[in-house]
């Protein structure tokens, strides 16, 4: 495969210590992933960091030129202009582009061509392509065309200035969440939350009321609800070529998710796990689309049928990528051997048994059902070691860890106010 047109100075292993800069935008669990796992596959010494406010835990790493900029993504003008400074400022350098949420990746992707004009490498796939399949109507249209299970699904196009909404139509519980993520984001939402677990018509009409108040004009998805908790829910990772050829995978079992509702979904237990079956209907998505890069799935188990059913995917890592490294492969230099070497990439599927963890032993212990998944988890707790926490680092400065296990402990208080006080509803706020 050829190596990108920015590609600097960088044409072996040896080269990439000393020749390449990541820019990271964002300041969550997956920004210092992309900073550990850079330093400990090729020495690198510093990541540049943009953020809109001080993390602690990645402003006091020693491996981060880290940049606060209030404001960044106020205008998308203010964040492609800070990377074009950037550019300007190591014209020496090769710059390799990566972000940390869907926001990111969908800007990255509107300015692809202006940031690799100014010297970045953008992994991330063409807007046509990333604006399709991200839209959960197109995906699941996609998903009915190869025979790829999805939950039963309805939707409101809150574009539609005469929408109306009859609840009483709709089974119950259910679940509601925006087809456009990033949008629905943006957007100015009273009790806005990332998904929204609905029990009762009248919760419904709340939140589309709520809704239609707002300057969100795209879609919402509403989808029965698939019964099980989060040892029912899957993810799964995969890196493809410029074919969309599937290289790598990874993916597992999410044990337990954040109950936050600024949060809600986001994995914080994974233990690893290959099942054939959703790691083909994958490769099927993506070789038919033609992906390049990094994409994310995220799936649930329906026992009522035995089918596992596709949610949604996302055009980038996931905020627990760095789980493809506790498999075997250390998921940074998938970027390095792809976009900036240009070399052949073994296909493989990062497999060996691993735990990933984001929450103390006692969160698992009182948040998990029992049965044969906890107990699982908790024997590769005890087994995997601090290497399962991305953000604990014993090469990093002693005020980031100090800041990563204060993070870590912070998960006991949030579970309490956030699951375990309300018997595992979610909570308004």
């Amino acid at each position: 495969m050829p190596r990108h047109a920015n590609a600097r100075s960088i044409y072996a292993d040896s080269d990439v210590q000393h020749y390449l800069l990541p820019v990271l935008v964002g300041g969550d669990i997956l920004t210092y992933s992309y900073v550990r796992e850079f330093h400990r596959a090729y020495g690198v010494k510093k990541c540049i960091v943009l953020a809109t406010q001080d993390i602690k835990m990645l402003s006091s790493s020693y491996l981060t030129d880290y940049r606060m900029r209030p404001g960044l993504y106020d205008d998308p003008e203010n964040l492609y202009r800070e990377l074009e400074s950037i550019a300007r400022e190591f014209p020496e350098k090769t710059l390799l582009l990566l972000g940390s949420d869907d926001v990111h990746a969908r800007l990255f992707s509107q300015g692809k061509e202006r940031l690799e004009d100014a010297g970045f490498i953008v992994p991330y796939i063409d807007f046509d392509l990333l604006d399709d399949i991200t839209q959960k109507e197109r995906f699941y249209q996609i998903c009915d065309e190869l025979g790829i299970p999805y939950p039963k699904t309805w939707y409101l196009d809150f574009s539609d200035e005469n929408l109306t909404i009859d609840v009483n139509e709709y089974p119950y519980p259910l679940i509601a969440k925006p087809s456009n993520s990033a949008r629905f984001q943006e957007a100015n939402i009273a009790h806005k939350k990332k998904i929204y677990e609905v029990e009762s018509p009248e919760e419904l009409q709340r939140i589309f009321d709520s809704i239609k108040a707002s300057d969100y004009d795209k879609k919402m998805v509403i989808q029965d609800f698939i019964p099980g908790g989060d040892e029912f829910i899957h993810t799964l990772t995969t890196f493809s070529d410029a074919e969309g050829t599937t290289l790598v995978g990874a993916g597992g079992t999410v044990c337990l998710q954040d109950h936050d509702p600024t949060a809600l979904g986001n994995p914080l237990c994974i233990a690893g796990e290959q099942v054939p079956e959703i790691f083909e209907a994958g490769k099927k998505f993506l070789k038919h689309v033609g992906y390049h890069g990094f994409a994310n799935f995220d799936i649930k188990y329906d026992s009522r049928d035995g089918s596992y059913r596709f949610f949604e995917v996302n055009t980038r890592c996931g905020r627990n990528t760095y789980y493809m490294s506790l498999g075997g492969v250390n998921f940074v230099t998938l970027f390095v051997k792809d976009f900036i070497l240009g070399e052949d990439i073994e296909p493989t599927y990062a497999g060996e048994p691993f735990l990933y963890c984001c929450v103390p032993e006692y969160v698992l212990k009182r948040s998990m059902p029992e049965g044969p998944v906890k107990e699982e988890c908790l024997r590769r707790y005890k087994k995997t070691g601090k290497a399962r926490y991305p953000l604990y680092y014993g090469s990093d400065t002693t005020p980031h860890n100090m800041w990563a296990r204060a993070m870590y402990l912070n998960q006991i208080p949030k579970f309490k106010r956030f699951y375990w006080d309300t018997d595992g509803k979610q909570l308004d706020i």
